[in-house]
């Protein structure tokens, strides 16, 4: 196996078995278009490059064969571009398909259980079967009854010639209450996430789409927003994030908690977080005139107090921040673990290994809260 590595870009020459040519490409194709931000042309362009150095093709089928089958697949079409000229582009077909192979990736090796195990602690009266069995309490509902348990101790007890069923008899399967969650991603696209010819952008997008496809597919009754912070604050939608880049920002992390607490305050789930990838440097707040102070030069006691503050709102708020640092600056990290204080919520200092882990992990476990 051999590595290769392109403009920020790392790749990985792998072949699965069994796969087609198609399918081959594909794989490698999803990775470009992300890193990319989904643009098709230079995506390909790479394709190509990637494909002289590492023979992805032969005569039997080319990169123009895939191109061609992407259409008829439905992956790509056309459309015009800003400066109205004609070219290529992706359909939401190829979004969904991105998100799918970003949670495979990021969320694959690690174990997960049936359909629906976000649970609370709380046995009774629930939506879910814990195949743990009990006596029948009255109250208990019928659908709860495990038939074939009750009818063994009936002939148990009462003999199989003179068949009764009493409520001595009855026997039900525990279950537990199925809690809703409603998430707020915040994602940091300040200009220091691509600082020094490192991309820290692209495994944050990567994530994102992961945890949306997660959430969207397995538990649909959770919510999940997403928000952008840059020198302002605003959300995208999910179809936006293969397509999202770092902007010449500075980092207004007060306004994307003013935002995502807002969200936040429509929902009516009880239980509620926030989630925030970032390199954990605020620079920039904006004034009540709408005027903009920044300072980029360490850590600027006006800026971080007034971030303190939202950590100290949210807090009463009760909705805990979870901030994941990607960077690993010792000054930084010391105002992570104060803002972390000041909310009562948690930091992990992953940098970019092990992100998606990390919020996988924490998100399952914010999942298991008793409800109220």
């Amino acid at each position: 196996m051999k590595n290769v590595f392109r403009k920020g870009f790392y790749f990985k020459q792998y072949e699965a078995p069994f796969q087609s040519p198609f399918d081959k490409l594909f794989e490698v194709f999803k990775e470009l278009i992300t890193h990319t931000s989904g643009d098709f042309d230079e995506a390909i362009d790479w394709l190509r490059e990637l494909d002289k150095e590492y023979k992805l093709t032969d005569s039997s089928y080319t990169i123009d064969d895939f191109i061609d089958d992407l259409k008829k697949k439905g992956y790509i079409r056309e459309e015009l571009k800003e400066d109205g000229s004609s070219g290529i582009g992706i359909t939401a077909k190829t979004e969904r398909s991105i998100r799918q192979q970003a949670l495979d990736q990021i969320f694959g090796n690690l174990k997960r259980s049936g359909n629906g195990n976000h649970k609370t602690k709380h046995l009774g009266n629930g939506d879910e079967h814990t195949g743990e069995l009990r006596e029948f309490h009255f109250g208990d509902g019928l659908e709860q009854i495990s038939l074939t348990e009750s009818l063994r101790n009936a002939q148990i007890n009462n003999g199989v010639d003179d068949f009764q069923l009493t409520e001595k008899d009855l026997v039900v399967e525990d279950t537990q209450f199925k809690s809703q969650m409603s998430t707020v991603l915040m994602i940091d696209i300040s200009h220091s996430m691509i600082l020094y010819g490192e991309d820290r952008i692209t495994p944050a997008k990567k994530v994102a789409m992961a945890l949306t496809e997660l959430i969207t597919s397995r538990y649909p009754k959770d919510t999940l927003d997403i928000l952008v912070f840059g020198n302002d604050a605003w959300t995208i939608e999910i179809r936006d994030l293969p397509y999202l880049k770092v902007g010449p920002y500075h980092t207004n992390t007060v306004a994307g908690l003013q935002l995502a607490m807002d969200l936040l305050r429509r929902k009516r789930n009880t239980n509620k977080q926030i989630f925030m990838i970032t390199d954990g440097k605020p620079s920039c707040v904006r004034e009540k005139d709408g005027d903009y102070y920044m300072n980029s030069n360490g850590l600027d006691e006006y800026i971080v107090n007034k971030c303190y503050s939202q950590a100290q709102q949210a807090r009463k708020l009760h909705i805990p921040i979870t901030t994941f640092m990607i960077a690993n600056d010792p000054y930084l990290q010391k105002f992570v673990n104060r803002f972390t204080e000041e909310n009562q919520g948690k930091a992990f200092y992953t940098g970019l290994k092990g992100l998606g882990e990390m919020i996988f992990e924490d998100y399952e476990t914010n999942r298991k809260k008793r409800i109220k």
